[in-house]
């Protein structure tokens, strides 16, 4: 009876041993977004942006994004943050990326690099879609997808006019990698 009973929960102890690991796993590739408005939580894309992933997490992990502004914010399209200077100008003192475009969707909830026209310009900034904005497909690198808080991210304070400039805009309170929550 005992030797029954091993074999039919065999496979489901394994499955819940292999569950545990991919959450572990999973837990890796989360940032959390704190806003006034609650936290956001990021699953990242290493395996369409390796580089800018890494990047995004060697930021956060500095704590680069705590206190920084969403200086862009343009009502069904993006919200674009990531420039210590607030105005749309700046970046990190790290150098640019190479880009590491894909055929990721910008759907709502894609987190994708802000960059210049060079290609090659992503540095710190980023915009979350707000909106589907496929047009954007192939021509800047996806490293991420909102997977919860997406109401908290529709809640960022909007810019006036075509540009998006917000005047008194929203911050992010803290930016970190899951693993290192507390």
């Amino acid at each position: 009876v005992l030797k029954r009973l091993i074999i039919i929960l065999s496979p489901l102890f394994l499955f819940f041993i292999t569950l545990g690991e991919s959450m572990a796993a999973k837990q890796e590739d989360l940032i959390y977004l704190e806003l006034k408005y609650g936290r956001v939580v990021i699953e990242t894309r290493p395996d369409l942006a390796p580089n800018h992933v890494m990047r995004i997490k060697e930021l956060a992990s500095e704590g680069f994004y705590d206190g920084i502004v969403f200086h862009r914010v343009i009502d069904g399209f993006m919200a674009q943050t990531g420039d210590p200077r607030g105005d749309g100008t700046g970046g990190s003192d790290k150098p640019d990326l190479e880009a590491e475009f894909s055929d990721a969707n910008h759907s709502r909830g894609a987190v994708s690099m802000a960059r210049t026209q060079n290609p090659n310009s992503a540095n710190s900034q980023f915009f979350i879609c707000l909106a589907d904005a496929s047009s954007l497909d192939g021509q800047y690198t996806v490293w991420g997808q909102v997977i919860e808080g997406m109401k908290f991210v529709d809640q960022i304070k909007k810019g006036d006019g075509p540009n998006g400039s917000v005047t008194n805009p929203d911050k992010i309170i803290k930016m970190q990698l899951a693993t290192n929550a507390n």
